[in-house]
């Protein structure tokens, strides 16, 4: 099953020190794709994080080696939300108000709960 990932999912390794792959297959899911919408957000927030949450976009980045990355332009959010609807696939996100639209377009979300696991709703 496909699963669409979100900047902030990317970086929850190295916020948490999961595996995030192996969360996402205990919850079925075995395609992880990455619009380049989402890949170019990391390429521009290299310039302005600092402290942890650059030790965390250094490991998004190199997750994204794992993931398969799609051509989809525009805004991350909107992207996301588009080909959550257009392939029906969940996206992993922990960003509190994307989390909240994608919801109320009907498509599901996976985040990280409680610092160790990821769960759907």
């Amino acid at each position: 099953m496909k699963v669409l990932v979100d900047t902030n999912g990317l970086m929850v390794p190295g916020q948490h020190g999961i595996d995030i792959f192996d969360e996402l297959r205990r919850l079925g899911f075995d395609e992880f794709l990455v619009p380049s919408a989402v890949r170019d957000e990391i390429v521009s927030l290299r310039e302005k994080v600092t402290g942890k949450d650059r030790a965390a976009l250094a490991v998004a980045t190199s997750l994204l080696g794992r993931c398969q990355i799609i051509d989809a332009s525009g805004s991350a959010d909107d992207v996301l939300e588009r080909l959550g609807k257009e392939i029906d696939a969940p996206v992993f996100t922990n960003d509190s108000e994307l989390r909240k639209r994608l919801k109320m377009d009907g498509i599901k979300v996976i985040f990280m709960r409680s610092r160790h696991k990821l769960e759907i709703e």
